[in-house]
């Protein structure tokens, strides 16, 4: 069984926070893809209150400025916090709180938003019964996560060097599913899609989940020591078999959408 450490999940993004927009490619992709699956139905439509769960350094959050008259920025980390407000301003309501516990009114928000961020929680039907509970009947709530199978060429050259996985484990697709059940959201369109960005080597992947703070491991969830600069070598030389024509390494993601109608 794993658990989380929400504390050393904080600490880790609060340390990425300075230089997260600089490695953080998937996340702009994913998170655009995201909202275009809602904008053909938002784009007429001045929204009262967005609130972005998990913000980070608050992009998406100043892209819903545009759609909303109030937007709220929630996040775990008070650094990323602190670079949300930097970038938006006073025209966001920033809140330090977890996904699980939302500090807000039932029913106080149109539209719920959080991409690339409840893969950090324990059991993601709860967030997602917490979002459930601030949206208003109406509103909308849209959700990006990871699936199994992200960073599997990772995983795969971690085992064949060391034996073993350094590679977080993710919720299945017909896990999403149930926890959109589970949370009492029926009304789900759910969706995968796969995403790949391209390295010039395995060191370079590794670097780019640091420089967003995906560094964080929970409790049982294998070996946390640090790797030796053999295992590291042994690891390089794995990835090798994955390499494209560009004599470039891919890093492939597979992303779950949850696009909600809230009739509750």
């Amino acid at each position: 069984m794993t658990v989380v450490d929400k504390q050393a999940i904080a600490r880790a993004f609060g340390r990425a926070a300075p230089h997260y927009d600089d490695s953080a490619t998937l996340q702009r992709r994913v998170g655009h893809r995201l909202m275009a699956l809602a904008e053909s139905e938002q784009k007429s439509v001045r929204l009262g209150t967005v609130l972005d769960v998990g913000c980070g350094t608050g992009y998406f959050t100043q892209q819903w400025m545009t759609h909303a008259k109030t937007v709220i920025g929630l996040d775990l980390s008070a650094p990323m916090l602190a670079t949300a407000k930097a970038r938006c301003g006073d025209a966001m309501l920033g809140v330090q709180a977890d996904a699980e516990h939302l500090p807000l009114a039932d029913n106080s928000v149109d539209l719920a938003f959080s991409s690339l961020a409840l893969q950090w929680c324990d059991d993601l039907h709860v967030p997602l019964a917490e979002l459930s509970r601030v949206v208003k009947p109406g509103g909308k709530i849209l959700v990006s996560t990871l699936l199994t199978g992200s960073l599997c060429e990772l995983d795969s050259a971690w085992k064949q060097a060391c034996g073993t996985s350094r590679v977080n484990r993710f919720i299945t697709l017909s896990g999403l599913q149930q926890a959109t059940q589970r949370a009492g959201l029926v009304h789900a369109t759910v969706l995968q899609e796969s995403e790949q960005l391209t390295f010039a080597n395995a060191h370079a992947v590794m670097k780019s989940l640091k420089g967003i703070g995906a560094t964080y491991r929970p409790h049982g969830a294998g070996q946390q020591g640090l790797a030796t600069r053999a295992q590291f070598s042994a690891v390089e030389k794995a990835y090798q078999r994955f390499a494209l024509a560009a004599n470039t390494l891919p890093a492939t993601y597979q992303i779950g959408y949850i696009v909600i109608n809230h009739h509750a």
